[in-house]
């Protein structure tokens, strides 16, 4: 007759202990987790890849090494570097200011009691440059939503891209107000 082990006959120290290992292996465990996920850095030359492609969003390759970028960028931590990038390729990151380093579409103006508030609804850009030539200027916010204005040449070299950018800016030229006529 073979008898079955039950937790009653193993001694309450025993349990103790027993439920202590598996507590701290599983804290290890977590830890070792939790470090590597936060020791993974961004890839910088995927990353300059991604900014530059027409949208990186339709990438799958893309969206998380460029959502860990922006996470990072909102935390304050530095954009990552491509070393095989070659001359006259980089990617580079800005804050956002309104309303000078803001496009105008993107631009908020609060009339403050002495002078107005420029407001804008991104955090920061970044600038990806091709053969030292501006490429495109990806603007984010913490929300991690992206709006993506390209160069001429990109837009050349490219032939479809994410319009977004410029369908805003449309939308934005039409809905100014016309100027005054004037007459005569």
């Amino acid at each position: 007759m073979k008898v079955k082990p039950t937790l009653a006959r193993v001694p309450r120290a025993a349990k103790r202990t027993n439920a202590n290992r598996c507590a701290l292996r599983h804290v290890v465990l977590a830890g070792l987790t939790g470090f590597g996920a936060n020791a993974h850095a961004v890839d910088g030359c995927l990353v300059l890849l991604c900014f530059a492609a027409p949208s990186w969003r339709a990438i799958p390759q893309c969206v998380p090494p460029i959502k860990q970028v922006l996470r990072d960028l909102a935390r304050g931590r530095p954009f990552p570097t491509c070393a095989m990038a070659g001359a006259g390729n980089s990617a580079s990151h800005a804050w956002a200011s309104a309303p000078d380093r803001c496009p105008p579409q993107y631009t908020r103006v609060d009339h403050g009691l002495n002078a107005p508030i420029y407001t804008c609804d991104y955090l920061g850009a970044v600038s990806v440059s091709i053969h030292g030539a501006p490429f495109a200027r990806t603007w984010w916010s913490m929300a991690g939503d992206t709006v993506t204005d390209f160069s001429p040449a990109a837009k050349a070299q490219l032939g479809t891209w994410d319009t977004r950018f410029d369908d805003d800016y449309a939308a934005w030229l039409a809905a100014l107000p016309s100027p005054p006529t004037v007459l005569n």
